[in-house]
């Protein structure tokens, strides 16, 4: 018996309905699985002493992250800092500039292996370069890894961002003699700031968690520093010491250090997604 193409329509449409709708509810169990744990051990390990206290040595106890929270903030501050004038100048060449040039075609290319590449051979990278030849790690060399992630992934969403800008718009001030500068400055860059932003954002959430390329340039620190010359002290890769460790107080520290990181890039993403949005509007 032939079965109506509208009744094989209509299957095989709730057939990829259901198997999108299993898929969904598959990542979103081990999501919330995730998050619960991390909550639930995180939250354990919270104290005043997390955010005053230095990290301790070996079956010492009490103590704290202090010295791992102020490194990363500074080392994703200023790999931020870094990266993100770069990106978006190379953002803008290829929106504005560079969009048939042969220049352009090869930038995206490089652009799009970086974007692909792990972060564990951006880290490699500066160590040949720059550890392995000053021969100690420091701040500064995770400062450069740090903002290698950052200008590819703030490049393409520049660069997409400014393709989304309706020509017209572009054309209209040129027609009232405005020069180019002065289009991309006050025109086309102002209308996709929103977007822009919302790449710096996401850039500045990949890099929160990075542990892999400061294991090579920044390494660690146990006490209390801010000498970009020397190494310094950051939660993903104090998580990835005190995590592996056999000790009862690192292993909380590491889950509470999780959890600060878990929130604080959860944020970012809530506060891209509000910029897209407002942006749409």
């Amino acid at each position: 018996m032939n079965i109506p193409l509208r009744k094989l329509r209509a299957f095989k449409n709730y057939l990829a309905l259901a198997t999108s709708m299993m898929a969904m509810v598959f990542g979103l169990f081990w999501v919330i699985w995730i998050l619960a744990t991390t909550i639930d051990f995180g939250i354990a390990g919270f104290s005043l002493d997390l955010f005053t206290e230095m990290t301790p040595p070996p079956g010492s106890s009490p103590g704290g992250l202090a010295n791992a929270i102020a490194g990363s903030l500074i080392l994703v501050t200023l790999a931020t800092l870094v990266g993100t004038p770069v990106g978006l100048m190379a953002g803008i060449y290829l929106a504005e500039y560079g969009r048939q040039t042969w220049l352009g075609e090869v930038t995206r290319f490089v652009n799009d292996l970086l974007l692909s590449s792990p972060s564990i051979i951006v880290g490699l990278f500066i160590y040949e370069i720059y550890v392995a030849k000053v021969e100690h790690f420091s701040a500064m060399a995770g400062v450069a890894s740090l903002s290698l992630i950052v200008i590819p992934v703030v490049i393409r969403t520049t660069e997409n961002m400014l393709r989304l800008v309706p020509n017209s718009l572009r054309e209209a001030a040129f027609a009232l003699g405005a020069p180019k500068w002065q289009v991309i400055g006050k025109i086309t860059l102002k209308a996709s700031l929103a977007g822009v932003m919302t790449g710096v954002l996401l850039a500045v959430a990949r890099i929160s968690g990075e542990t892999a390329p400061l294991l090579f340039t920044a390494l660690s620190n146990q006490f209390w520093s801010l000498d970009i010359n020397a190494p310094m002290a950051s939660l993903p890769v104090t998580i990835f010491k005190f995590a592996m460790s056999p000790f009862k107080d690192w292993q909380d520290l590491a889950w509470a250090g999780v959890f600060l990181i878990t929130i604080g890039v959860l944020g970012l993403n809530i506060l891209a997604r509000a910029l897209v949005s407002a942006w749409h509007k």
